[in-house]
């Protein structure tokens, strides 16, 4: 007990209260004065005193037993960790009971009881061979709600058919159930193998209430470690929620119902160039800088309760100047599904815009067909021999026409002719090589494999004649040009030809020469053909054979024929 209390309340000891009055007794009755009746009755006195110093020391016992509890309460009820509260349990059960061991058991999620804590009365726990105990006592007591106390198991009736009382010898044992709000949440267990009578009924009566307030404390310390569990468990998820939120690429913002804005993660930070406290409780337009006021979209949102998507405008950010941005914005609800506000996603869009441009300005330099063959991971120089059909358009008189104009009237009249020729031949599905100056190189049936890619070169050739007599229409005469137009097919090697740093994705072969060799015979308007174009398309083709000539790098002449014109079933 502690000493503060034993200060507070002085309580005599029995056995010295009777021995002063055995002293003063042994004074009267030695005085030959006091009548022998009184004296008589005075050694009656005596004799019963001995009863009432036994009361006494029953109340003592009890007072002090009392006391203990409730300075147990005090001290369990001071904590609420769990493991705490438990041993502080066990040590006063230990201290008020005499007893040899101790078991405090508790019921787990399973609705199973366990034991928490196994200790001798000095104290210290017990090894798990140690531990061994009447388990149905402990059964009993939780499932009834009802205390067990027997001050000798081994005579008693109740225990007759319980092989663990008479297996570990158990003689004096006490068992009182944790009852909090009326529910068994476990139990304390006392025993003393040695000595019997040392569990009474008033010592079972002053530890039911102490149990309960055990158990009370108990609850306590099991709800206050849940709270501490949900709470890490809530600042992990938060931190879980943040970390998740500050790694999403694209931005959001939320608003509040007035529409300023509460919160932003760091990638809008990046997109708008503000940071957080810079805008916070802003307007969502003073914030944004955008090419349009967005608040009626926000205020849409909160009257409907709808979602907008997919909206596309500009802002200013004052770090990177201008950026294009998609927006999305939704209500925004608490737990409830009140509403609380909006939340806005914003993607930037600039550097895909700014791709798409460059991949746009790509492919009018470069064929769609060469752009979908290319993996930027396969990009190595090199190629592979196949056959194809070369086209080969060259502007004639346009040195001449060159001296009449300005450099900026050449290139608007040159890129009208090119532009023409470049549209007849993608039409029918050919690949442009190159511009070369004033003339387009093209082939087909590559990179992707073409049926009639003969017949598609040829009925190129003519759509780019028919496209330039349509276009001299509308030109005076003196300013009209026209092309010179050669075709061959046969076999070239197709690849990537140059540096990592510059490459050109091109054809090289006899095939590519010898198609730019009777371009170069044709006169202006005029289509020329091989031989071995002439003889594979003969059942459509109407040509004319033409002188033979000798090209340059050939040992012997060409045989050419003027293209005419299709047969119906040839014609596109």
């Amino acid at each position: 007990m502690p000493e503060e209390m034993e200060e507070t309340i002085q309580i005599p000891k029995a056995d010295n209260i009777i021995h002063a009055f055995q002293k003063e007794l042994q004074v009267i009755t030695a005085d030959e004065q006091i009548p022998v009746a009184v004296r008589l009755q005075l050694q009656k006195l005596l004799e019963s005193f001995s009863g009432i110093m036994d009361l006494i020391n029953k109340l003592d016992s009890q007072t002090r037993l009392l006391l203990g509890v409730v300075e147990t309460s005090r001290i369990i009820n001071s904590t609420l960790q769990i493991d705490q509260v438990l041993e502080q349990v066990m040590d006063k059960i230990i201290q008020i009971t005499g007893a040899e061991r101790c078991f405090l058991t508790l019921m787990d999620d399973k609705g199973e009881h366990e034991i928490r804590i196994a200790r001798n009365w000095e104290k210290e726990s017990l090894e798990s061979s140690e531990i061994q105990f009447s388990r149905t006592i402990i059964e009993q007591v939780i499932e009834q709600c009802q205390p067990v106390v027997t001050t000798n198991a081994q005579m008693d009736e109740r225990f007759a058919e319980q092989q663990s009382v008479m297996m570990y010898q158990l003689r004096s044992i006490l068992c009182v159930p944790f009852l909090a709000r009326e529910t068994c949440i476990g139990a304390i267990y006392a025993e003393n193998r040695v000595r019997s009578g040392i569990f009474t009924d008033a010592l079972l009566e002053s530890l039911v209430p102490f149990a309960n307030q055990a158990a009370v404390a108990i609850e306590n310390a099991k709800l206050f470690q849940q709270i501490q569990t949900s709470l890490a468990e809530v600042k992990s998820l938060k931190q879980t929620m943040d970390n998740v939120f500050a790694s999403i690429t694209s931005g959001v913002i939320t608003t509040d119902e007035q529409l300023l804005i509460t919160m932003q993660n760091k990638s809008s930070e990046t997109i708008i160039g503000k940071k957080n406290v810079d805008i916070y409780h802003q307007t969502i337009d003073k914030a944004l800088q955008a090419s349009q006021s967005i608040s009626a979209y926000f205020e849409k949102v909160l009257k409907n309760q709808e979602v907008i998507t997919g909206m596309e405008m500009q802002i200013e950010n004052p770090l990177q100047g201008m950026r294009d941005v998609r927006i999305s914005i939704s209500p925004l609800k608490d737990e409830n599904s009140n509403l609380m506000g909006t939340a806005m996603v914003l993607e930037d869009l600039t550097e895909q815009k700014r791709m798409q441009a460059k991949n746009a300005l790509f492919e009018r330099m470069v064929s769609p067909a060469v752009i979908d063959q290319l993996q930027e991971n396969e990009i190595e120089t090199g190629g592979e021999q196949k056959t194809i059909s070369v086209l080969f358009a060259d502007v004639r008189g346009f040195t001449a026409y060159s001296e009449r104009h300005t450099p900026e009237e050449l290139v608007f009249v040159l890129n009208q002719y090119l532009a023409a020729a470049a549209n007849a031949i993608l039409e029918e599905g050919g690949t442009i090589d190159k511009f070369l100056g004033d003339a387009v190189m093209a082939w087909f049936n590559a990179p992707i494999p073409q049926e009639n890619h003969i017949l598609r070169a040829v009925r190129s050739a003519l759509a780019i004649k028919n496209v330039v007599n349509r276009l001299n229409q509308s030109i005076d005469e003196t300013d009209q040009l026209s092309f010179g137009i050669g075709v061959h097919s046969g076999e070239a090697v197709l690849g990537l030809i140059g540096a990592k740093t510059r490459m050109d994705f091109t054809a090289i072969g006899d095939c590519v020469n010898t198609a730019r060799r009777i371009q170069e015979h044709a006169a202006p308007g005029q289509i020329l053909i091989s031989d071995y174009v002439k003889t594979s398309l003969d059942a459509v083709v109407d040509a004319t054979p033409q002188e033979k000539f000798f090209a340059k790098g050939k040992n012997e002449p060409l045989q050419v024929f003027e293209l005419i014109a299709l047969s119906p079933w040839g014609t596109p």
